[in-house]
């Protein structure tokens, strides 16, 4: 199915991670000329030769059509949507090179990256604007395991964006028969069910990890889902943004599926590992990491009660035991649901 749009011919896709490439893989089987950026020029040089992402994303053929470039300048230039899949923590950097090249005013940019920047506490369509200046943006987010959509699993996601234009847009490209876009404008809400879901995700892990079962499981989904509705209201999104599909649903699919880096970093640490002997073995990044650190951090700015977000980061950052963990929020005052 090939979107015959004037306003968009050329695509970018900056972040060869596993959903990077499978974005990728998807608009170029729509027809459109895709060029997907690394910035590792020795493993694109591997991508260019094998034509499978082996590390991120094995077993997928990536289509000839595709430009594979280490070249940011390259990657950027001329183009009519920038799709952003790089690390949230690394992203500031790469944005402040292209500020530096040759871009259009017209070219739209989006995001679909699910993280919070440590320090300034910046949302990603934040930062892009504070970086790039006044350019359209929108943002994707969702269930979306980036193995299940490249095998063709049916999946749906929302994008959001102020622009009406924009989002319209995006569904229109990104569409097909088993790729499935809802449209949104509530951006603050999208963006964050995306990446707070990740600190639930490693708060589910530890539980398995500990050997707990579906009743556990069941509490932090339906309490984590509590938390990050509360923060959400409190930084200006709507409630029920995070009852739909970039808020439950994807909290679901990430606290609960195996290819879940976030839940499998929980699992690590549930199981007696250290969480940075964990992450030394994690050839991706776990967004819920970082993530954990500026909610917490957020929770306390908006007064916001955040308690399994609050024991996550504890673990993580303060060595705090597990089973302590676990003992506290139960042991927690009396209160009504």
């Amino acid at each position: 199915m090939i979107v015959k749009r004037k306003n968009i011919f050329r695509i970018s896709v900056l972040g060869d991670g596993g959903w990077g490439t499978t974005l990728s893989i998807l608009l170029a089987k729509k027809g459109f000329p895709v060029t997907l950026w690394g910035a590792f020029p020795e493993y694109i040089k591997i991508l260019r030769a094998k034509r499978v992402n082996t590390k991120f994303l094995p077993g997928i053929k990536i289509p000839p059509e595709i430009q594979i470039t280490s070249n940011l300048q390259e990657a950027v230039a001329d183009k009519d949507l920038i799709v952003l899949a790089i690390p949230s923590q690394y992203l500031r950097g790469v944005l402040k090179e292209v500020k530096l090249m040759r871009f259009s005013p017209d070219t739209v940019y989006l995001s679909v990256v699910k993280g919070i920047e440590i320090g300034s506490l910046k949302r990603i369509s934040e930062l892009l604007s504070e970086e790039l200046g006044k350019i359209s943006i929108g943002v994707l987010s969702g269930p979306t395991i980036a193995a299940e959509v490249a095998a063709g699993v049916p999946t749906a996601a929302v994008v959001a964006s102020k622009s009406i234009a924009v989002r319209s847009l995006i569904q229109d490209v990104f569409m097909t028969d088993r790729f499935r876009l809802y449209t949104s404008d509530d951006v603050i809400g999208v963006e964050l069910g995306g990446s707070l879901k990740n600190v639930i995700a490693i708060a589910c892990g530890i539980s398995d990890g500990l050997g707990f079962g579906s009743n556990t499981k069941a509490a932090l989904l339906s309490r984590g889902l509590a938390e990050i509705s509360r923060l959400g209201a409190a930084m200006g999104a709507r409630e029920r943004t995070f009852s739909g599909i970039s808020g439950l649903g994807d909290l679901v699919t990430t606290c609960i599926s195996p290819h879940s880096r976030n839940r499998f970093v929980g699992e690590q640490i549930g199981k007696g590992k250290k969480p940075a002997e964990v992450l030394k073995n994690l050839q991706m990044v776990a967004e819920g990491v970082p993530t954990a650190k500026s909610a917490y951090i957020l929770s306390g700015k908006y007064k916001t009660e955040m308690p399994i977000v609050k024991e996550v980061y504890s673990v993580l950052y303060k060595n705090k035991s597990p089973l302590k963990a676990v003992k506290d929020l139960m042991t927690r005052a009396k209160k009504e649901e």
